[in-house]
């Protein structure tokens, strides 16, 4: 330990002992005091400590990035411009989400020894919980644009460095990420980091406005700015306003301008409370007229400023045609109209051709397989194959070389010429796996390589072999209570939860009725229903959903005559008034679909594997790995 290193563990020492410590209030600003006090009162570190940086794995770094994929496309042209004014000063930029976890680098990588040894490199946790006093931790819990200078870091570790960081604002207010720009060492005092604090300012406020824009693309959008010339080019505020004059977005700078003084949020307020003007009249304030004649006084005449308002894009109507005209056609044709399948639609529009994994989940029969095809045609990838894997349907014993393929004799019972395996089936496609929950715990740690390396090992090689391949996993049991029990990884749960999208079961859906005539209209017979017979199916609870649908309609399809199908032609359903779960009580969190169906059908097994697409061997398999013993053998 260095001389200059034990001098400044002294100092934390005299801060944490009586709050104020005469070296440190003599050379240490009140924000940087009051972090180390944070540091050793609230997070429990240790000022004698000599960490060095916590660098987290690729697979977890990349759980990370993949939560804000969209937000670190449109970051990176500031981040390139950033580093492009700095690097020649011996600096590089980091970008780190809202937990301190660096998801994005720029630096010099000759010195990427030095730079990983120091963490200024990717996937450093810099959060003030792990890592004390720093640019990044302090700047999230403050919310402050500062500055953290050689010995104001709480670690001795780290006081040869000196960072920069700004925060950056989503358009609700919350924090999504800090910008960093970082020195290995710097013989400038504090001061010499002023134009470097004011340049990493206006870089995020640059990356919070392009963010900003992107995400209200769809509403009404203001820019308004103290002064006419600069309205165009470098608006100081954002605004955005549903179709009511109602604010759902700003960007900080907005927030803290706008915010009144019994601390009302700005989000949620009318426009016209705002500023002395109404929203029917922001047609005056479009692109086009002169900036000086686009004036705008605040509420209360406290400030002038100048407003160009531009207004959504043209929706011929909102109802119909904008799920149409946004959303391809493989994925708008799931849905009949159903308010909270289009949401979860139009969501996944969005991010068809991103790398982002996604975690379908619904009831058994829901449509999970068909939602992840319609995903699959709807990218770039639908020219490349969409493999199908059912986790719970391939024997234990097998899926290991049926996922990973193998050499030939590479086991008790492989071919002598080897075998691809699904994962390098899907290369340059989609992977989909259905029933993830279903996977044992030893092929999980081998599939979370997969999609971290983006490689597969078959079994008895030892050269992994790489793949490209977008994931989607699908499941009817609820993932969270198996990691809670330890029946699936966490880290692999993380890795699949890229984006989450839930399916809505068939009762709950405001679109039955399109969707029976929908799937009729695909049955070759072309038959119609009778109004006694929709209205049977239209009260019937579908505890088997669209698949227990389909499966009705092609009987019904089949018996009928005449071009009609009645009544009589629909196989037994259960009563109509008949709840689709027990009305005795609701059913527990962790209860998965196929144990509630047992219990409905009085622990019939096979009547359920009939009714679930499941095999008997596959129920029984779910029914002993969760210790399910029916009443009528429990003796």
């Amino acid at each position: 330990m260095h001389a200059s290193q034990r001098q400044h563990i002294a100092t934390v020492m005299e801060v944490a002992a009586d709050g104020a410590g005469a070296r440190a209030a003599a050379r240490h600003e009140q924000v940087i005091r009051e972090s180390w006090l944070r540091c050793v009162h609230e997070h429990r570190l240790d000022p004698t400590r000599m960490q060095e940086a916590v660098i987290l794995p690729q697979a977890r770094l990349r759980e990370h990035q993949d939560q804000m994929e969209a937000f670190l496309h449109i970051a990176r042209h500031g981040l390139q411009t950033l580093y492009s004014t700095v690097a020649g000063l011996g600096y590089v930029v980091l970008l780190t989400d809202a937990r301190g976890v660096t998801v994005d680098f720029l630096g010099d990588l000759v010195f990427e020894p030095s730079l990983r040894k120091a963490g200024l490199y990717l996937g450093a946790d810099w959060s003030e919980q792990h890592a004390g006093t720093c640019g990044v931790g302090t700047c999230i819990s403050t919310g402050q644009a500062l500055t953290v200078h050689l010995d104001d870091h709480f670690d001795a570790t780290h006081i040869p460095l000196t960072c920069t960081t700004a925060p950056v604002y989503d358009s609700e207010g919350r924090l999504s990420a800090v910008l960093d720009i970082s020195q290995l060492s710097s013989s400038q005092p504090k001061d010499s980091q002023h134009l470097a604090l004011q340049l990493v300012k206006n870089v995020a406020h640059d990356i919070e406005n392009a963010a900003f824009l992107h995400r209200h693309r769809p509403h009404w959008v203001l820019r308004l700015s103290g002064a006419p010339q600069f309205l165009d080019v470098q608006p100081e505020y954002l605004l955005a306003l549903d179709d009511n004059g109602v604010v759902v977005g700003h960007n900080r700078r907005a927030q803290l301008a706008l915010q009144r003084a019994d601390a009302q949020p700005v989000l949620g307020q009318r426009f016209d409370r705002l500023f002395d003007l109404g929203f029917d009249q922001l047609g005056r304030f479009v692109p086009g007229r002169p900036g000086d004649q686009r004036a705008v006084m605040r509420s209360g005449g406290r400030e002038l400023l100048f407003l160009s308002a531009t207004p959504p894009p043209a929706r011929a109507s909102r109802s119909a045609e904008r799920p149409a005209a946004s959303v391809p056609a493989p994925l708008a044709a799931l849905s009949g109209g159903d308010a909270v399948l289009d949401r979860q639609i139009e969501r996944v529009a969005r991010l068809v051709n991103s790398p982002i994994s996604l975690l379908i989940t619904g009831e058994t029969g829901s449509g999970k397989e068909y939602f992840a095809k319609a995903v699959h045609a709807a990218s770039e990838r639908r020219a490349r194959p969409f493999v199908a894997v059912n986790c719970a349907a391939i024997p234990e014993s097998l899926i290991e070389s049926e996922l990973f393929g193998h050499l030939p004799g590479s086991f008790s019972g492989a071919g002598p010429k080897g075998k691809r395996g699904l994962i390098q089936e899907a290369d340059g496609g989609t992977l989909f796996l259905d029933e993830i929950g279903d996977m044992p715990l030893p092929l999980q740690a081998r599939l979370l390589r997969v999609l971290s390396e983006r490689e597969v090992l078959p079994v008895g090689a030892t050269r992994a072999v790489p793949v490209n391949i977008r994931v989607m996993a699908a499941t009817h049991a609820p993932l969270e209570a198996l990691v809670r029990a330890g029946r699936f990884r966490d880290d692999l749960y993380y890795r699949l939860n890229g984006a989450h999208i839930a399916l809505p079961p068939l009762r709950e859906r405001s679109d039955l009725g399109v969707m029976i005539d929908r799937l009729l209209g695909q049955q070759p017979q072309r038959r119609s229903l009778d109004a006694a017979a929709r209205a049977r199916l239209l009260a019937h609870p579908w505890p088997g959903n669209l698949r227990e649908l389909r499966n009705v309609l092609d009987y019904a399809a089949s018996v009928g005559t005449e071009g009609r199908i009645g009544l009589d032609d629909l196989p037994e359903l259960r009563s109509a008034d008949t709840p689709a779960r027990p009305a005795t009580a609701a059913p527990a969190a962790t209860d998965p679909d196929w144990l509630q169906a047992l219990r409905e059908h009085h622990w019939n097994v096979s009547e359920v594997a009939r009714r679930l697409g499941l095999s008997r061997m596959t129920l029984y398999r779910r029914m002993q790995r969760a210790g399910v013993v029916p009443p009528n053998r429990a003796g």
